[in-house]
């Protein structure tokens, strides 16, 4: 499956897809096991797989565990220039362009480029947009970045426009993992209005009612990680929300015609 072609494809239709996003350092392999099965049982459309710090050497082992045990594509979600495997299907090219570290700019993705090029990964060029969630998160200490003020959407949108216009294909705002305050509504509205790119929207999605919104806003991919790590059974009702919202959705547009 070419990954890119299948987000566009489904931005077109109007459909909204659920990635899961999956932290090596926070999964037994047993509990790895569990999500998968519920992942396929839930129709998962993706499966994010990386972390901002990776301390158990389980990365690789991860990737195989998820390959092995289901067909969903397996993204990488690279917290650094070291999180690339080759048994994965793909992988965000991250840019952090909304911070000024010159390191997660460029610097790590020329360290990983060599790499990357004599890999069969499908590369998938990322404008990654930290917004401000309430208090700090791991990735905004790592990255050394200070995330775009939770009520500036119009700084958050002229980030993506620059984004999109340096060629990136694909924008993702995050308030981090275990996020205070999930990216307002407003603001992703204004942000998918001004751009063409798919955009993904990760950190502090809850409930299938917060997923829901994010959708109506103007996300095209929701990621959900550390609220399924907290209750493994958010995955399913965050999965059932988003599939009603697109048969809904659907029926609307079938009606129109």
């Amino acid at each position: 499956m070419n990954i890119y072609n299948f987000i566009t494809l489904n931005k077109q239709k109007g459909k909204k897809l659920f990635a899961v996003l999956i932290d090596p350092d926070k999964q037994s392999t047993n509990e790895l096991v569990q999500v998968v099965e519920k992942a396929v049982a839930a129709k998962v459309d993706l499966i994010f797989v990386g972390g901002s710090l990776l301390t158990n050497g389980n990365f690789a082992t991860c990737i195989s565990t998820i390959k092995s045990n289901c067909s969903i594509p397996v993204v990488i979600f690279p917290g650094n220039s070291m999180q690339v495997n080759k048994d994965a299907d793909g992988i965000l090219f991250l840019s952090l362009i909304s911070g000024r570290n010159p390191d997660m700019l460029i610097g790590n993705q020329v360290i990983s480029a060599p790499l990357l090029k004599h890999s069969n990964l499908e590369i998938l060029p990322t404008g990654y947009i930290l917004i401000d969630s309430g208090k700090p998160t791991t990735v905004s200490y790592m990255s050394n970045t200070t995330p775009i003020p939770y009520d500036k959407n119009d700084v958050a949108m002229c980030t993506a426009m620059a984004g999109e216009m340096l060629g990136l294909k694909l924008i993702f705002m995050d308030g981090g993992s275990g996020a205070t305050n999930p990216i307002s509504e407003s603001m992703i509205n204004m942000v998918s209005q001004a751009i063409d790119a798919p955009l993904i929207i990760g950190g502090g999605i809850c409930s299938g009612e917060k997923a829901i919104a994010n959708c109506k806003a103007g996300a095209d991919i929701v990621v959900v990680g550390n609220s399924i790590e907290k209750n493994p059974n958010l995955l399913e009702e965050i999965a059932q929300s988003i599939q009603h919202y697109n048969t809904m959705k659907n029926n609307e547009m079938l009606s129109r015609n």
